[in-house]
């Protein structure tokens, strides 16, 4: 199927030219152990950390801090308008996502300068504890949350698709659903992560993502629309979506990635299965643009093979 182009024959959206081609979500997903997102009102540039009311300085350096030590940092608004608001204090969440040590922090912090103390080694290796001793304004937080991307200077689509399922979840679960700056991947808009699992989903709408949150409650994962999460590569992503797929099973955390090989990745389940999954990697045909914007290119997909069971461990 060829792209879509606009009523000037313009290229169309790059989440539309991605729904058309069909693009697979599996694998897609950024790749973190763990995540921080502050909450900061008012307009975001393209680049959110520094181009926002954050101090620039600030941002730019917890932003690369916190890549350093393998945890995402975004920015986060309540939805709806974007005016500015008068200072005062900022929603903090902090998440790790390893199956066994996945847990979320939330508070609030007067000075986001605070985040300076933050342990991010801690939150990627999943030591509560620490992390908690580094930061007393955070405590526990037993509800999950959802992050929807709307930063619409990184991709227009994220801001014509992310806002309305930002905007249609929050008088359903107040408190629960955030405005996101950039999550990756604005061709599978709308874009969202949910904490503090890590899953990624991509081509968002209101009723799947009022039932990811309502499953996450239970402990479980919805399997419809996921990229992947963001404890494993983007082979391991596709590997534990494919043994999903084909088990049916959806309790968080079951699953864990146990080995990548040259072709394979290995899956195990906590009760002692193992599978094998073929994971292969192609070139994207027809050629099509990550962003919109952008000039297509022979982007790589990954697509699951044949999933092999093993012996128990």
């Amino acid at each position: 199927m060829s792209p879509s182009f606009d009523a000037i024959g313009r290229p169309g959206l790059c989440s539309t030219i991605c729904r058309d081609l069909n693009e697979p979500l599996a694998g897609t997903a950024a790749v973190a152990s763990g995540w921080l997102v502050l909450e900061q009102p008012g307009p975001w540039g393209r680049k959110a950390p520094i181009q926002s009311h954050l101090d620039p300085e600030f941002g730019a350096k917890i932003d690369a801090a916190a890549k350093k030590a393998d945890v995402r940092f975004g920015l986060i608004r309540s939805p709806g308008k974007h005016a500015d608001h008068p200072p005062r204090s900022h929603q903090v969440y902090v998440a790790c996502t390893l199956p066994g040590r996945t847990w979320l922090l939330g508070g609030s912090v007067a000075d986001p300068l605070t985040l300076a103390a933050l342990d991010l080694d801690a939150v990627a290796h999943g030591d509560r504890d620490a992390v908690m001793a580094s930061l007393p304004d955070l405590s526990p937080v037993t509800e999950p949350v959802l992050l929807v991307c709307t930063n619409g200077k990184r991709d227009e689509c994220c801001a014509l698709l992310g806002r309305p399922i930002a905007a249609g979840l929050a008088d359903r679960v107040p408190g629960r659903v955030w405005e996101s700056s950039h999550l990756g991947g604005h061709r599978f808009a709308p874009t969202a992560t949910l904490l503090p699992a890590g899953i990624m989903y991509g081509r968002l709408d209101v009723e799947t993502a009022a039932a990811i949150l309502a499953a996450a409650e239970r402990g479980d994962t919805v399997l419809s629309k996921q990229r992947g999460r963001s404890s494993w590569t983007g082979r391991g992503q596709v590997a534990e979506i494919a043994v999903r797929n084909l088990t049916g099973e959806v309790a968080l955390d079951a699953l864990s990635v146990l080995a990548e090989n040259l072709d394979t990745v290995t899956v195990g389940h906590l009760d002692g299965r193992v599978w094998t999954v073929e994971v292969t990697s192609e070139t994207a045909d027809p050629p099509r643009p990550e962003s919109c914007g952008k000039e297509s290119f022979d982007m790589t997909i990954l697509r699951a093979g044949t999933v092999n069971p093993g012996a128990p461990r």
